[in-house]
């Protein structure tokens, strides 16, 4: 048996290890069987790597069970397999927190900020996420697609007017919808594709240390920075 069959075996055995103990350690389950319970959970452990793991179950399978001498295995495991292997255990068994990855300096915005103030702040440094604060109690948060709800709605009386509005009139015109989220600094990253994955109208999660929404904000994720990382707030 080649080098790359042992790390790859070795490899697998850790990765199905792990998966069981995520399980519970059940004593009757396959493998596969494992992957695609876990992959079925909120959590999403599994990430996007269940049809990867999968695949390379039967690679594995070939190696033990297609072995034709103690030397000699039919499949030996190309470099591919090995290092594609290796990042799955490295994303199950140490996971990407949200932190630093998407760590900002993100700028939050009283509720009597003049809308005007507002629209000159777009135009300059390109935001397209506004936090909203009440004396440092979180609101809401203002987004591209929340001003352009405004707009129409108020198109619909006749010219927009800009002058006296203020920050949290944008809010209203968003009404209880919750474009947003809240996560702590350890959340892991696979916990936020998953949200945006699952809930259509999230357009936003706000990281603070502890998840509290109140809380100094450390960083604030999009779905395309899931993956596209951009410097832009």
């Amino acid at each position: 048996m080649g080098d790359n069959a042992d790390l790859f075996l070795s490899t697998f055995n850790r990765i199905e290890k792990e998966l069981k103990r995520l399980l519970g350690n059940p004593s009757n389950m396959g493998f596969s069987e494992a992957v695609r319970r876990l992959s079925k959970r909120r959590d999403n452990v599994i990430g996007g790597n269940e049809n990867d793991l999968l695949q390379l179950a039967q690679l594995r399978n070939a190696i033990v069970h297609d072995q034709v001498a103690d030397d000699f295995v039919i499949a030996e495991p190309n470099d591919w397999a090995v290092a594609r292997i290796k990042e799955i255990e490295e994303s199950l068994l140490r996971p990407e927190k949200v932190l630093p990855r998407f760590g900002k300096k993100v700028t939050g915005f009283e509720r009597n900020l003049p809308m005007i103030e507002i629209m000159k702040i777009i135009n300059k440094k390109r935001f397209s996420q506004f936090p909203v604060y009440d004396s440092g109690k979180f609101i809401g948060l203002v987004t591209l697609r929340t001003i352009g709800f405004y707009f129409a709605q108020e198109s619909l009386n006749g010219s927009v007017k800009l002058e006296g509005r203020i920050a949290e009139d944008l809010l209203r015109a968003n009404g209880k919808q919750a474009n947003f989220k809240f996560v702590s600094a350890e959340t892991k990253v696979s916990e936020v594709e998953q949200m945006f994955q699952t809930e259509g109208i999230l357009e936003a999660v706000l990281i603070t240390k502890n998840g509290d929404s109140d809380g100094n904000l450390l960083g604030i994720i999009r779905p395309r920075d899931i993956y596209v990382q951009e410097g832009e707030q």
